[in-house]
């Protein structure tokens, strides 16, 4: 990949921050981490609170990315065909036609989406992995590009439903927003303010086509292979862990490196550094864990868990800088 290619990536990722950045206070890290995901192709799930702005991020994201958006704000009630569109009789033709559902779209926001029931959240595990749904036997392709983001509060437990293992594990990365420092709270205050209106609007940086580009240029951003034998080592390690049960699938592995490789790119680099894979290991793997019964109970946290692999696991010593 020549420097021009990575120099431009990187200037689009800053603007697509920047652009963001007018609707969003203090999210920097979990902004840059959430655009990196959509970058390498992946899901994003941001798990915090209620009233930190998670769906004006993801609002915001769309429109600078220029995707066409869908919200679905999930209840208990809704149903797989909700998500992925069924068939209705047409009295025109006599026929039954298939009306597409709000997952057909660049980027579909899942609001809340631990209200709703397991089966209906199992409605978006073929989309998220193959870009397509069945529907009654028919298959039905996306748009590319497709992302999911999807909001949970994680302190209500009243009316809502655990994210399924399998469910967890098609989100690239979870992230956390936490509360803004007491200066970004003021600046949020004050923006509102200013504009009179509760409204925000976002200036789009680039297109479905510009951001289908940028991806098939990171698949061709540089990975080591102690870089990438680094990857399987903190899996590995997650897989060994004494307060866990089950570890992270190589699907982990996998995405360590694919999200390793678009963060480089927003960092204006043509190869990984093991530093890179160190930043994204928690957002990364630590959703993907399940914990023993007794680290449960004990409420052990996940992330801290992969820290503590971090921390024992080899860094490579020499990384291959390809230009």
């Amino acid at each position: 990949m020549n420097t021009d290619e990575i120099t431009r990536i990187a200037a689009l990722g800053r603007r697509v921050r920047e652009s963001v950045g007018t609707a969003v206070v203090g999210m920097d890290e979990p902004l840059t981490i959430a655009l990196a995901a959509i970058f390498a192709g992946g899901h994003v799930l941001f798990e915090d609170v209620p009233g930190l702005g998670k769906t004006l991020a993801a609002r915001s994201l769309a429109s600078a990315l220029g995707l066409d958006f869908r919200r679905l704000q999930c209840t208990p009630d809704m149903l797989p065909g909700d998500v992925t569109g069924s068939y209705v009789y047409a009295p025109a033709t006599g026929e039954f036609q298939f009306r597409p559902g709000p997952i057909f779209t660049g980027l579909l926001l899942a609001d809340e989406i631990n209200r709703t029931t397991p089966k209906t959240q199992s409605a978006m595990l073929e989309a998220m992995a193959e870009h397509q749904v069945t529907v009654e036997g028919n298959r039905f392709p996306l748009p590319r590009p497709f992302h999911v983001i999807a909001t949970s509060n994680p302190i209500e437990y009243e009316g809502t439903y655990a994210l399924p293992e399998a469910q967890l594990d098609r989100f690239m990365v979870r992230l956390s927003i936490g509360y803004p420092a007491g200066a970004d709270e003021t600046r949020i205050i004050l923006d509102r303010v200013r504009r009179q209106s509760p409204d925000v609007s976002v200036e789009p940086v680039v297109d479905a086509e510009g951001l289908l580009a940028i991806q098939r240029a990171v698949e061709r951003i540089h990975v080591d292979e102690d870089v990438a034998g680094y990857c399987v080592e903190l899996v590995r390690g997650t897989r060994e862990a004494t307060n866990v049960s089950v570890g992270a699938s190589p699907r982990g592995s996998q995405s360590l490196v694919l999200l390793g490789r678009a963060l480089a790119a927003l960092e204006g680099r043509a190869y990984v550094r093991p530093d890179d894979i160190k930043r994204i290991a928690e957002p990364v793997l630590a959703h993907r864990l399940t914990l023993t019964p007794q680290a449960w109970a004990q409420g052990v946290d996940p992330r801290s868990v992969v820290a503590s692999v971090v921390a024992k696991t080899s860094v490579p010593p020499t990384v291959s800088a390809v230009r």
